[in-house]
């Protein structure tokens, strides 16, 4: 028997608990993992609210990420005690995930535990951090280097936002951090933002192109704040859009692509390829203060979880949530 989240939408309803389950009822899969810590992502407080249509099949166990030992493995990369680590490849929605105490997956879904992370600081960082790290590698590619100039991240309170600035200013950029909580500045400027800007000022409607402001950004918000990104990104700068937290909606023009040569650079972190994982990773090894870590980070346990997905969705939460499993 294991404690879990699940979630179960049936006659009564749509809910959310923690339950006693049988291992019996894992999915299948060629990697059996003693989950010891997984992570509250906005995804998981969507299916675990029920607010957005992330679960696909139920019941479910949600949780994106996960960090654990092996347990049992019929894989060929993997053998009972190997430290492994999972982010996406749609787990926690469309296979259960990693808010419990064990998991069953494809072992080609895992990567090994990168050295100098503990399975907690691995979820410390989680998708958020490694979505970030995807993100300034896609600036890098498109030659958005710190001589170029100034680099916006919005969303700069959650998890994405938190892990870009951090990574940001450690490479030595100039970064400008876009929030609407003001009295959050100073928690935004320890992590290496230089400026604060009021998200209102790029959360309306603005016009197709205004003054060019910054050579990149990342952007985890879309809807109006990523066309006003685009607006004012500088000649042949770079937009990583990695996040939708005020709309899926893109209500823009061409303008900046065709007139300043602005590219827009998607960032799936979802069904990357091993390859890019093991990269991002490994750059996250190189290039994160891991001392920022206690300061982005709270932990929790199983219980605390559902009541915070509430929280995160109304973004009363900051930086990022650990979640121990066995607390």
């Amino acid at each position: 028997m294991f404690r879990a989240i699940l979630i179960e939408k049936d006659d009564h309803g749509y809910r959310a608990g923690v339950q006693e389950l049988d291992e019996a009822r894992l999915p299948e899969g060629d990697v059996r993992v003693r989950v010891s810590h997984s992570t509250l992502n906005y995804k998981d407080a969507l299916a675990i609210t029920g607010k957005g249509p992330v679960v696909r099949q139920f019941p479910m166990v949600p949780g994106i990420d996960l960090a654990g030992i092996v347990e049992e493995s019929s894989h060929p990369d993997y053998q009972p005690g190997d430290a492994v680590l999972l982010n996406g490849w749609g787990v926690g929605e469309s296979h259960w995930g990693g808010l419990a105490q064990q998991a069953r997956l494809n072992g080609d879904w895992l990567i090994p535990l990168p050295q100098g992370f503990s399975a907690a600081e691995a979820m410390a960082i989680g998708t958020a951090g490694y979505t970030a790290m995807l993100s300034v590698l896609a600036l890098e590619r498109n030659g958005v280097t710190p001589e170029r100039g100034e680099v916006l991240v919005t969303g700069a309170n959650g998890g994405v936002g938190s892990f870009a600035i951090a990574l940001l200013a450690k490479l030595g950029y100039r970064v400008l951090a876009s929030t609407g909580r003001p009295e959050e500045a100073d928690y935004l400027k320890s992590l290496g933002a230089t400026e604060i800007i009021d998200r209102a000022t790029l959360s309306e409607p603005g016009r197709p192109l205004g003054r060019e402001r910054w050579a990149g950004a990342i952007d985890s918000v879309g809807s109006h704040t990523l066309a006003n990104v685009c607006a004012s990104t500088r000649y042949g700068g770079t937009v990583a859009a990695c996040g939708l937290a005020q709309g899926m909606d893109f209500p823009a023009t061409v303008a900046p692509f065709i007139l300043r040569g602005v590219t827009l650079a998607g960032i799936d972190s979802v069904m990357r390829p091993r390859a890019d994982r093991l990269e991002a990773w490994q750059r996250l090894a190189r290039d994160l203060d891991k001392g920022l870590l206690a300061s982005m980070t709270r932990t929790i346990g199983l219980e605390e979880a559902i009541a915070t997905a509430g929280e995160l969705l109304t973004g009363k939460v900051r930086g990022r949530v650990v979640v121990d499993v066995n607390r």
